[in-house]
């Protein structure tokens, strides 16, 4: 895929904490393996992750982001429409980076269980994205920066509350000096949004799969955070000024139409 105007970071920065340099993370999970219902107009329409933005397709964008961050590897969980869905995903991986499926045949459960099929295919710490999230590379530098132990999830938060698009649909964060303290779509106390965007370690599936016993089975993400939280292993990186955007729906699809198109012509004015 070729670079676009929107995607400029210098990631030499990357994994610098404190002065001491920290090994990067060169892996990523995507999550793909969803019906993507409420964005799809029907079942002959685009599949979510690779419904076209200005010209490429959604997860293009969240590849080319970490990739941008030293990710060699993409481990993408996939399970609705997969053989469909892979052709596109080869089309979208970026130049010199290499694809590993995660087939997910439970995807009509919880995003949680997806992340979870990821266990024994990764090693190490690795980023955690969803595969309809638009942000650019410095949000992913930003986190890898504040990444700092490595025995830590760190969620990449958003604290600018006024700006959400959609906070009814947003899931919310409690934290208390950077560590989590609740997460939940349904919260109503609170000072942060999930921006989908994660560092973790890979002891995370453990507390996955703790959560899921504990719910005959099934399990979201933040009912795996939760788990962390709870040990205190759950922390937070605000990503500052940064846009982010969740591409959930045909308004949200617009919102980061206008972004993109905005980033794009701002790239243009300053090269010329």
């Amino acid at each position: 895929m070729a670079r676009s105007l929107l995607y400029s970071v210098d990631a030499s920065q990357n994994g610098r904490t404190g002065g001491l340099m920290q090994p990067s993370i060169q892996q990523a999970v995507i999550l793909a393996a969803g019906l993507g219902s409420r964005l799809r107009k029907d079942e002959r329409d685009y599949l979510k992750p690779l419904y076209p933005l200005r010209g490429q397709p959604l997860i293009a964008y969240v590849m080319q982001a970490l990739a941008e961050n030293r990710v060699a590897e993409f481990h993408v969980v996939v399970g609705f429409e997969k053989d469909e869905l892979v052709p596109g995903l080869r089309g979208a991986l970026p130049e010199g980076a290499r694809l590993h499926l995660i087939d997910n045949q439970d995807y009509m459960l919880a995003n949680g269980i997806s992340l979870l099929k990821a266990r024994g295919h990764v090693e190490g710490r690795f980023y955690l994205s969803m595969s309809d999230h638009l942000f650019p590379p410095e949000m992913v530098a930003t986190l890898a920066a504040g990444s700092r132990d490595a025995d830590c999830l760190y969620l990449a938060v958003d604290r600018k509350l006024d700006a959400i698009f959609d906070m009814d649909d947003a899931t919310k964060v409690r934290t208390e000096d950077g560590r989590i303290v609740d997460i939940d779509k349904g919260l109503t106390d609170f000072d942060a949004v999930d921006t989908g965007l994660f560092t973790c370690p890979d002891t995370v599936f453990e507390h996955l799969q703790s959560a899921a016993e504990r719910q005959d089975g099934n399990c979201s993400l933040s009912d795996g955070v939760r788990d962390m939280a709870a040990a205190g292993l759950a922390r937070v990186v605000d990503i500052g000024d940064a846009f982010w955007q969740d591409v959930d729906t045909p308004d949200m699809y617009g919102h980061a139409e206008s972004w993109l198109a905005s980033r794009l012509a701002s790239g243009r004015a300053a090269a010329e």
